[in-house]
Order: structure tokens, then C-alpha cells, then sequence
């Protein structure tokens, strides 16, 4: 099966640097984590379609889109822990996720779009 991932490519003096969409994601996913009223990440159904066709990264609830112009674009499925504020949440997640994966890879973020597919008792 053919490579089908994106990359971000940086240009330096010495070479180049390639940034896979599964670090961008990883980074995402932490920043999730971390973030208050989070219960997890949900992963979008027929994800293990998603799987068998190469197209992982929905099965993590998460998807990286690279544009040509090097711009992220960051979709994630999230279950919010019953009581929390849906939107407060969903804006704490929106604004770790554009933070960390700016701050780590150095490459803008156009969008951060979350879906709550849930809610969750603890």
C-alpha cells in the first residue's frame, strides 16, 4: 500500500526537515489530555474501516489535515465529563491543541474544530 501520510516540510540551510501528521497528532492528543473536563478522545465510527484503508488517524479521534502551504488543520472527536460546560471545554481544548502544535512544530494552524461526540460519568 502506498505512503498516503502528510508531512510538513521545512526548508534549512543544511537540508530539510519533514514533520509526519502522526507527530502533529500525538502532540494534539496530549494537549488534549491535559486539558480540565476532558473524558477522552472518541474515535468516529467506521474507524476500523478507516484502519483497514490506511486512514488511522480517525480511529484515535483525531485528524490532521496538511495543506501545500504548510497550514494545519486539526478535527478531534471528544467526550466531555458529565457537569462540564460543553462549550468551556470545547474552547480549553481548541486553544491547547492550536498552542502546543504551533509552539512544537513552528507551522501555523488555521482551524482546531472539535466535535463532542459524548458524555461521560465519572
Amino acid at each position: 500500500m502506498a505512503d498516503s501520510k502528510q508531512y510538513i516540510e521545512q526548508m534549512q540551510d543544511n537540508g530539510s526537515i519533514l514533520i509526519s501528521e502522526d507527530v502533529v497528532a500525538t502532540i494534539a492528543i496530549h494537549a488534549i489530555q491535559e486539558v480540565e473536563g476532558v473524558a477522552g478522545l472518541n474515535g468516529k465510527p467506521g474507524a476500523d474501516i478507516a484502519d483497514l484503508i490506511g486512514k488511522k488517524s480517525w480511529s484515535k479521534g483525531i485528524k490532521i489535515t496538511i495543506s501545500e502551504g504548510n497550514e494545519i488543520t486539526v478535527e478531534c472527536n471528544v467526550n466531555i465529563v458529565y457537569g462540564q460546560s460543553v462549550v468551556s471545554v470545547a474552547q480549553a481544548v481548541q486553544s491547547a491543541v492550536h498552542n502546543a502544535v504551533e509552539s512544537m512544530t513552528g507551522v501555523p494552524v488555521v482551524s482546531v474544530n472539535v466535535n463532542v461526540c459524548g458524555i461521560v460519568r465519572q
